[in-house]
């Protein structure tokens, strides 16, 4: 199944389905965003929206940007708000955003389903304001090394999505090669995951 016809199909249950690194995802999101509070802000890769709700409290214009039409569906159900956009895009082409538009670009998720993390940080520092921040919260290379990747299951019936291995070193130089300075990198556990891998990789960098 094609990665946007499995978060569509995905998206029906997303929401409510058991899923630590989603919840991860949104704690350690809030948790870097604390005290956040700009002018206009992208996200890529939003899903069905659980970042964009926070990002629309803190941002005067919001533009998000998902593969998937089924999450977007859903990601407009929930933040139903004049400046939120929400468009469909291939994050592996060129983004729907002017140069320099963004002072905050946000990503979740989303880079294990892409085979080459090039365009996707040019395109980062591409809209990214002078100064500007890009944010990445991404599943840990550990748990991909142990076979881990993003499924869910509906009818007794378990799809995977594909994915992609990434190493920390690809981040990282993906980053340096977009022209991006690397100011933080971080591992996050999940309350459950004690004596287990991180689960989750964050990188902080800025425009100069």
């Amino acid at each position: 199944m094609h990665i946007d016809q499995a978060y569509t199909t995905w998206s029906a249950t997303y929401d409510h389905d058991r899923n630590r690194t989603r919840d991860l995802d949104a704690e350690v999101t809030r948790t870097l965003l604390d005290g956040f509070h700009g002018d206009r802000v992208l996200e890529f890769g939003c899903g069905t929206g659980k970042n964009t709700v926070l990002l629309a409290e803190r941002a005067r214009e919001v533009r998000a940007l998902d593969f998937s039409e089924g999450m977007l569906a859903r990601a407009r159900e929930k933040v139903a708000a004049s400046h939120v956009a929400f468009l469909q895009a291939d994050l592996q082409q060129p983004w729907p955003c002017d140069t320099a538009w963004a002072g905050l670009v946000v990503g979740n998720l989303v880079l294990e389903h892409i085979a080459d993390l090039g365009p996707v940080f040019a395109e980062a520092a591409r809209v990214l304001a002078p100064g500007g921040v890009l944010l990445v919260s991404e599943l840990h290379p550990f748990r991909q090394y142990q076979g881990t990747q993003a499924n869910f299951e509906q009818g007794g019936v378990v799809t995977e999505v594909a994915a992609y291995v990434h190493h920390v070193s690809d981040f990282t130089e993906a980053a340096r090669a977009a022209g991006l300075v690397l100011e933080s990198v971080r591992e996050w556990w999940h309350a459950e995951d004690v004596g287990k891998p991180p689960r989750l990789l964050t990188l902080r960098c800025r425009k100069p």
